[in-house]
């Protein structure tokens, strides 16, 4: 089940900046597309993961079983995709959705730096570990024009 969670969350991903780079005709459009598709996928079905299938998803990954900071993280993933679709379905302004692109983006890349530590510090080198930081790079990249170009216009 947390392959598959972790399939979903990269598909789900996918499916939304292809989407958003079909669809959208301007970097606001792109922006307003691809963001519930991107914090949707990743917070959301990590935060069911994390909730419903936390033991699991910690063995897996070689984390700690068992975890409140697991439980937590858990909350936090639920509560930003809560407030993606909130922003998307309240239709809030282009900057309500940068800012939560920005907030989880700057989340991903420093979490990112935490697998990388964990790669090289700690000998973990299970495959979500290992692929995380390459699937932030390619997130910030898809995110790399719709965001820069609404901001420095």
């Amino acid at each position: 089940m947390i392959k598959l969670l972790e399939a979903l969350r990269i598909a789900g991903c996918s499916a939304g900046i292809f989407l958003a780079y079909l669809y959208g005709q301007t970097p606001e459009e792109v922006l307003r597309i691809m963001t519930p598709w991107f914090i949707g996928s990743i917070a959301g079905l990590s935060g069911i993961e994390g909730l419903v299938f936390g033991e699991r998803a910690a063995r897996e990954k070689g984390f700690e079983v068992h975890s409140n900071y697991q439980r937590q993280n858990a909350f936090w993933f639920l509560s930003i995709a809560l407030i993606a679709l909130l922003i998307y379905v309240a239709a809030w302004n282009v900057y309500a959705n940068i800012a939560i692109v920005l907030l989880f983006s700057l989340f991903l890349v420093m979490s990112a730096a935490n697998h990388v530590w964990s790669t090289i510090a700690c000998g973990n080198r299970t495959w979500q570990n290992m692929i995380r930081p390459l699937l932030t790079l390619l997130l910030v990249i898809a995110f790399w024009y719709p965001v820069t170009a609404i901001l420095f216009k």
